[in-house]
């Protein structure tokens, strides 16, 4: 399909969705916002805590006031962890938890470009200076893809890609069990509930790769680093993942 092609029909797709959807904020209702800006007005971007230094080394978690030393928290000293470092764009707070949900297990996928925007403005200055042999999204197990429709990880992740230049990879890893969603587990129950969830896709093919691990939301960072686990036994060198989200 020539470029021309394409424009035309993103233009009818949005004047498709805003028939169904008129430009309202999709958050609020009081306030205008369209399609290209996800349908979250500026008000309710009021509501967005981007994530800001100082934060844990390893696990990106934020902590307030002023800490001049690199350390580690006490959730990374407690676990091991497979991955070098963790990052995330935006706190999860209740406002960002919501977005999530409704983007992902409700379908309102026309969150997308706000969600997108959020990620990019963080990850794309934070991540350029350093080389990466592409973006791993965690997977979704085949019967929960099925019935989500898609993979959010793996919608987020491919603009950041884009905007980096380096591909998506998703034959490296798969989810072999379909795990209870980390959501209401404690921090040694979501490491268990993901410690044999993942496996790799195919025999040893990496060769000293430097990966980024992408996720939607991180807490603790169980899942991620079991991620990065079959990366490293794969051949990787090293690992680092990045978060739309940090759960506080």
């Amino acid at each position: 399909m020539n470029m021309p092609a394409v424009s035309r029909l993103r233009e009818w797709s949005e004047a498709a969705l805003a028939f169904v959807y008129p430009p309202v904020c999709q958050l609020c209702g009081q306030h205008r916002a369209g399609a290209p800006e996800g349908y979250v007005c500026e008000h309710c971007w009021e509501k967005v805590r981007f994530v800001q230094p100082p934060c844990c080394d390893r696990c990106g978690l934020p902590f307030a006031g002023e800490i001049t030393a690199a350390f580690e928290c006490a959730n990374c000293r407690d676990m091991e962890l497979h991955f070098t470092s963790a990052r995330a764009a935006v706190v999860a707070n209740d406002f960002m938890l919501e977005v999530i949900h409704r983007y992902k297990y409700n379908r309102e996928r026309w969150f997308e470009p706000f969600l997108v925007e959020l990620l990019l403005r963080q990850a794309v200055p934070a991540l350029r200076p350093i080389s990466l042999a592409g973006i791993v999204p965690v997977p979704l197990h085949p019967v929960k893809r099925r019935e989500r429709e898609f993979n959010q990880a793996e919608q987020l992740a491919r603009p950041l890609a884009a905007a980096l230049g380096v591909p998506v990879l998703t034959k490296l890893v798969k989810r072999v069990q379909p795990t209870r969603t980390q959501t209401q587990l404690d921090k040694r129950a979501r490491a268990e509930n993901v410690r044999r969830a993942f496996a790799p896709m195919s025999p040893k093919r990496l060769s000293g790769e430097r990966l980024l691990v992408f996720d939607d939301v991180l807490t603790t960072g169980a899942t991620t680093s079991a991620v990065a686990r079959v990366l490293r036994t794969q051949g990787a060198a090293e690992v680092m993942v990045w978060s739309l989200a940090r759960g506080i």
